[in-house]
Formats: structure tokens, C-alpha cells, sequence
């Protein structure tokens, strides 16, 4: 016997069907939503993982996961990717060094110079001590997402 059984009710059944059948889902859903209707005992024995994994294209951990997400919270969550814990990376700028970084852009360009540059801006924001250190490439992002304008 299985440690993490499947039984579907017959609402998620269709659900699952009807999903499938719109066939209008991110290809990982779909395959998850595969998995779950093969692996339902309630209709009759449910397939093996072995079995499973070599009708939908994936590996037998993939329906081991989604078997255990399936019974430990439920269909929703094993049809989605799994949320991070915490992000990958923390984020170097906050919502009052965003702040920072956006007066400093908006500010009046140091001596010499038209406008600044985003080697100029990450520079200054070390100097400020707003944060250790910082990559243009972070500066640009930042910049590019507000909607207000440098000028």
C-alpha cells in the first residue's frame, strides 16, 4: 500500500477532466492534474507511479510529490508549483532605499555631468551607506519599475 493514497471526490474528478480537457492550463498543471486522475483509487486500483510517470512524461519522484501535496493539503496546492520558503536572495533595496535611490535620481546631477549615470547611482547609494553594495543592473530594474520620471 501506498503511504500517501489518492481518492478524489467527484467534483475534483470533473474538475481535474474538465481542466484537462480545456487543455487551457500551464503544461505543468495539466500533467499534475494527469497524474492525480491515474492515481485515484476510487474509481478502481490506481496505477502505480512506475506506470503513471511513463504516461505523463515525468519522473516517479514528480508523482510521489504530487501524490503527497495532493493528500497533505489538497488539490489546489498539488496542482501549482510549491511557494519558496524565503526568496532565492534577499533584496537589496527596501521600500526606503527605493525611496532614496529614487530622490537621488530625481536630484540635480554632481558637477560636470547632464544626468546621472547608473554607475553613478549605485556609487553614491555605497556612499550613503543606504546599502554594502549594488549592481547598475539592480539600479536599472529599480528605476525601470517606477513609473515617475528621471528628469
Amino acid at each position: 500500500m501506498k503511504k500517501y493514497e489518492v481518492t478524489l471526490t467527484t467534483d475534483e474528478r470533473e474538475h481535474l477532466t474538465a481542466l484537462i480537457a480545456s487543455g487551457k492550463a500551464a503544461a505543468k498543471k495539466l500533467a499534475h492534474a494527469r497524474i492525480l486522475l491515474k492515481a485515484d483509487v476510487a474509481p478502481g486500483p490506481g496505477w502505480t507511479d512506475e506506470r503513471i510517470a511513463e504516461a505523463v512524461e515525468v519522473s516517479t519522484d514528480t508523482v510521489a510529490r504530487v501524490r503527497q501535496r495532493f493528500v497533505e493539503e489538497g488539490l489546489e496546492p498539488a496542482l501549482g508549483r510549491r511557494k519558496q520558503d524565503k526568496p532565492s536572495r534577499e533584496r537589496k533595496l527596501d521600500g526606503a532605499a527605493e525611496a532614496r535611490l529614487i530622490a537621488l535620481a530625481c536630484s540635480k546631477a554632481p558637477r560636470g555631468r547632464v544626468a546621472w549615470t547608473l554607475e553613478m547611482l549605485a556609487d553614491k547609494l555605497v556612499e550613503l551607506k543606504v546599502v554594502d553594495s549594488i549592481c547598475p543592473e539592480t539600479v536599472r530594474r529599480t528605476l525601470q519599475k517606477t513609473r515617475s520620471s528621471r528628469g
